[in-house]
């Protein structure tokens, strides 16, 4: 697989993960992950932080022991500011918030989470960037890293993440549902969608590192600028 390398040094390297590949391997060793791609290629690589497997953008790796330390640090300091962009449902009706909800593991769904104040302290910023008719283009800073943080917290005000199957109605995006008039050409039988993978991308992280200010910066991946493009072009 060819990696989409943002920035490398000798310390780390930050990838532009593509949706649908798994950070680091899971429990079963299922798959491959990016993780295992890396050291194929470097040998010793370091986890730092995770993105989920459906979420595009950002993500980065330690090279040595010493580096793995501070950027964990750095991370779990807070240190580091993390923003992510996401297509969610519906009409948001303030332009910019905060949501600030405790999330905790579902004690009924494996591998889900849920808003409990009984769970952990969780906050997320959010700005919109443009509203469409059925749906917004999101910028989100988030201040803590909870599980799934975006996922829920975008559920628990009632816009959930576009395609997201576990908090929210999984359905992919057809052109059909943005378009006016759309008619399916003859030589198809049935309707491809645009977007059928959850609609969320690590956009920016900025920190300082060893005396060095980095502001990295992943755009968008082509399926979901290519949705943004229709969303623009049929919002009147």
């Amino acid at each position: 697989m060819k990696l989409d390398i943002i920035f490398e040094n000798n310390f780390f390297i930050a990838i532009n993960k593509p949706s649908g590949l798994l950070s680091v391997p899971d429990r079963t060793q299922s798959e491959i992950s990016l993780k295992d791609i890396l050291i194929q290629r470097y040998g010793n690589i370091y986890t730092v932080h995770r993105l989920d497997k459906g979420t595009s953008g950002i993500i980065i790796f330690a090279k040595d022991e010493a580096t793995h330390k501070e950027l964990s640090q750095l991370f779990e300091s807070r240190a580091v500011e993390k923003y992510y962009l996401g297509l969610v449902h519906g009409i948001m009706l303030n332009e910019a918030g905060n949501i600030n909800a405790a999330i905790m593991e579902n004690p009924i769904k494996n591998g889900t989470m849920v808003t409990h104040v009984k769970g952990k302290p969780s906050s997320t910023d959010y700005k919109i960037i443009e509203q469409f008719k059925n749906y917004a283009w999101v910028e989100f800073q988030i201040h803590t890293g909870r599980t799934h943080q975006i996922r829920i917290h975008t559920k628990h005000i009632g816009h959930s993440i576009v395609c997201d199957e576990l908090y929210g109605d999984g359905q992919p995006v057809l052109l059909s549902s943005i378009k006016k008039n759309f008619k399916l050409s003859k030589i198809e039988e049935e309707e491809k969608p645009i977007l059928a993978r959850l609609a969320l991308h690590s956009w920016k992280l900025n920190f300082n590192l060893k005396g060095e200010v980095f502001n990295l910066l992943a755009e968008p991946s082509k399926d979901l600028r290519a949705l943004l493009q229709q969303l623009k072009k049929w919002k009147k």
